[in-house]
């Protein structure tokens, strides 16, 4: 029987605009960008140029730093552009793809029948190791090292999350096949976290893996958070981290030879129409799913991922690498209230007692109805932020980099999105996820 760990700190924001578990088509576009500044921490080299044929699987750049790191189109087709911005960096590689993927062949395996070696090798070589990430520094994780343990965090608790029970249907085997195929990676274990009522039972008797049971707000989906209740990071220890919808990627790659970077992405928020589920391949443009399904006449916030960690995106954006959710939101700039804070407006939502709280959902904007001023001292942070850390204390260690409180305080456990709730409540309008990611990139630099 799965050990249940029940979270009390956090916050679950109710905004309108949940997804309805509906399955509603594919959306493909011509065009397909990736972006390597969604994989943070890489130096991106190009092994393809434009007017060079591709297939799904193909590596389209490769980390300066670690030359077989590579990173896989997610189509075929042909090598459109290769965008680049100051100082000759990548911003975007354009591929116009083909009506129908063809993909790169790289034979089924049996994980069983691998070494640690060959699984890391094959996972390499197909382009799709920046799944996995590493604590410390929350970068995608360092082939050369091996991990103390591996944690997958099984379900979503962030604002309008998807239901990973939803999008994992039908992908059980593919699931546990790369759940095996983690274990060759690790001497120690790999933690599988899912949540307290989920439906699928799969989840609950996946084998080699240790599965915990989580109740409670958001951020209890943060691997973060897991790790933290089950096994915290110590300095000179190195985790790898993913997420269950990635582990079925890496599956479906031994099960069926291919790399198949499609994901099944909720479309959620208060100004979709219909919400609900679509397949989409990562970097495909989405101006197709929103014509006719969201609110005209006002200004909207696309965001590829949810309203907290998210990235905004255009009206003709495209779904970044990591993400499973697209969500559309007021962006609030045509709004003009009376009184402003001090209106007691029922459409108002607090997380403390400023407002009243009502059991409703909220169609809130993207405003920050506030300037950045110095930390105030209130103790917000702490009551929705639920590790074993003291979050202000770690915020000032980081601002004034100073390594060894930084160190004494946690920075070793922690990733931006840890934070983001903080941010969301906080007073002072601080950045708070920028902040705690750029000390985690000086303190990488400084100590690797």
């Amino acid at each position: 029987m799965a050990h249940k760990i029940k979270i009390k700190k956090g916050l679950q924001i109710p905004l309108l605009g949940e997804p309805q578990e509906v399955f509603r088509g594919i959306i493909k576009s011509d065009i397909v960008r990736i972006y390597p500044e969604d994989f943070h921490g890489v130096t991106p080299k190009m092994t393809v140029k434009a007017g060079e044929q591709v297939k799904a699987g193909s590596a389209l750049f490769y980390d300066k730093n670690h030359p077989d790191l590579l990173f896989a189109s997610p189509v075929s087709g042909v090598v459109a552009a290769v965008e680049r911005g100051e100082k000759r960096r990548i911003l975007y590689i354009e591929i116009k793809a083909d009506e129908d993927i063809a993909y790169r062949d790289f034979g089924k395996k049996s994980v069983s029948a691998l070494s640690a070696d060959d699984v890391k090798a094959s996972i390499s070589e197909a382009g799709i190791w920046f799944l996995i990430k590493q604590r410390p520094y929350d970068v995608i994780a360092n082939p050369d090292k091996t991990p103390r343990d591996i944690f997958v965090t099984g379900f979503d608790s962030s604002p309008l999350a998807p239901s990973y029970d939803f999008i994992i249907a039908g992908q059980e085997a593919d699931l546990q096949t790369g759940l095996d195929a983690l274990a060759k990676l690790t001497p120690g274990k790999v933690y599988l976290s899912i949540r307290s009522q989920t439906k699928n039972e799969d989840l609950r008797r996946a084998k080699n893996v240790v599965v915990t049971e989580f109740d409670g707000p958001h951020p209890a989906g943060n691997v973060g958070v897991q790790i933290n209740h089950l096994s915290p990071v110590n300095r000179g220890e190195t985790v790898w981290t993913l997420n269950a919808l990635d582990v079925a990627v890496i599956g479906r790659l031994f099960n069926k030879g291919i790399v198949d970077l499609t994901r099944v992405v909720a479309l959620s928020g208060s100004e979709v129409k219909h919400t609900g589920y679509y397949r989409i391949a990562v970097g495909t443009q989405l101006s197709s799913l929103f014509e006719d399904n969201v609110t005209e006449g006002i200004p909207l916030r696309y965001i590829s991922g949810n309203v907290l960690t998210g990235t905004k995106i255009d009206r003709d954006g495209s779904l970044r690498a990591y993400d499973s959710q697209i969500t559309v939101i007021p962006e609030g700039k045509n709004v003009h209230e009376t009184l402003g804070w001090a209106s007691l407006s029922p459409n108002r939502y607090s997380a403390g007692c400023t407002y009243p709280h009502l059991k409703k959902r909220y169609r809130l904007d993207a405003r920050i109805l506030g300037g950045s001023r110095a930390i105030i001292v209130s103790n917000e942070y702490d009551k929705v932020f639920p590790m074993d850390i003291y979050p202000e204390p770690l915020l000032k260690s980081i601002i004034a980099f100073n390594i060894d409180k930084m160190e004494n305080l946690g920075i070793y456990e922690v990733a931006p999105e840890d934070f983001a709730l903080c941010e969301f409540v906080d007073t002072s309008k601080l950045e708070i996820q920028r902040i705690v990611r750029k000390g985690l990139d000086l303190l990488r630099k400084e100590m690797e």
